[in-house]
């Protein structure tokens, strides 16, 4: 059936494809990637009308009529100023984009429905323990997102959305539902075990404790993993790396340990731990490496053990932290 595709429109109008790419529950993701698998040619057609579905794309409110319309203008503009794609046919052009904009307004009440299942959420500063209802245990680091469906019925596949970091305990279920844990770019996809999940500022990353994950990125390419593998997903490349598991799990006991870590790296992780807007005062220190390990629990603490080393001076005014070299580090 889907042999026949040869242009964007013809895939903008197949209501498979579209539950395909949106993740719904009637999706048929194997058929799509069996399909798209070992054919550069049909990568690039999916890829032409995902752009295109890209250009829609709306946010999770509800739309006027003016927004609608916006849209469609957008559309039509993307559509006259992209020459890879060719339409024969204006007609049947004409009816994907009405599905498109249909699709637009449609979108909001299916994303909505999505969301209103269960939110769960840390504070700046927060690490909390939860449970799923499958018995799945969740540590969250702070700043962090969980987003989930509430019909999760054996045989069905149990799926969350995160933002930033976390730790899951998945738990088995008899007829060994799938638990998909949806990232920016990535996906990754269990039974039972033991992983910690990092989908911050364009990067992700995956640490596999126990049991065995598959990662599948959105091209459908898949990377398997082994207990004790870490891997980074940057700019739609896999990086497998070799790291101290308890040093990055430090962060479950309260802790940051840093092992010639970049004090650009640092101030990401303080700003995104604590809600505060941490800044370097000369961009010369910010490949300069700290060593050592810091509480994570206070952040008074934590400036206060950083300054002690006598390579840096802190100044703080409220929530704006500053960071400078010491007069002996200049």
């Amino acid at each position: 059936m889907i042999e026949t595709f040869n242009e964007p429109e013809d895939l903008l109008v197949d209501e498979s494809f579209l539950a395909w790419h949106f993740k719904l529950p009637q999706a048929e993701p194997q058929k799509w990637e069996s399909w798209v698998s070992g054919h550069p040619d049909r990568a690039r057609l999916v890829q032409q009308a995902i752009r295109l579905l890209d250009t829609v794309r709306p946010a999770e409110k509800a739309l006027s009529l003016q927004q609608i319309a916006a849209a469609e203008q957008r559309l039509m503009q993307s559509i006259s100023g992209t020459p890879k794609i060719s339409f024969s046919n204006r007609r049947r052009w004409m009816i994907a984009a009405a599905i498109l904009i249909i699709l637009g307004a449609g979108l909001v009440y299916t994303g909505a429905t999505k969301w209103r299942g269960t939110a769960i959420a840390t504070a700046f500063g927060e690490i909390a323990s939860r449970r799923l209802p499958d018995g799945t245990e969740v540590m969250m680091d702070a700043n962090s997102r969980i987003h989930y469906k509430g019909d999760w019925s054996e045989g069905r596949d149990r799926e969350v959305w995160m933002d930033g970091e976390a730790f899951f305990h998945v738990s088995k279920t008899p007829e060994h539902s799938r638990f998909i844990v949806h990232l920016a770019h990535m996906d990754v996809i269990v039974t039972g075990t033991q992983f910690n999940v990092i989908n911050r500022h364009g990067a992700e990353s995956v640490l596999l404790q126990e049991g065995r994950v598959i990662l599948r990125n959105e091209k459908g390419e898949q990377l398997p993993l082994t207990p004790g593998e870490f891997v980074t997903f940057r700019d739609d490349l896999w990086q497998k790396k070799t790291v101290e598991p308890d040093s990055l799990m430090a962060w479950k006991d309260q802790k940051l340990v840093f092992n010639g870590t970049p004090m650009r790296d640092l101030v990401n992780i303080v700003n995104d731990h604590y809600g505060v807007h941490l800044q370097l005062a000369d961009s010369s220190i910010a490949d300069s490496t700290v060593n050592g390990m810091l509480p994570n629990n206070n952040l008074d603490v934590l400036l206060q053990s950083l300054e002690a080393t006598a390579d840096y001076k802190i100044s703080r005014n409220g929530d704006q932290i500053m960071i400078s070299a010491s007069r002996g580090k200049r």
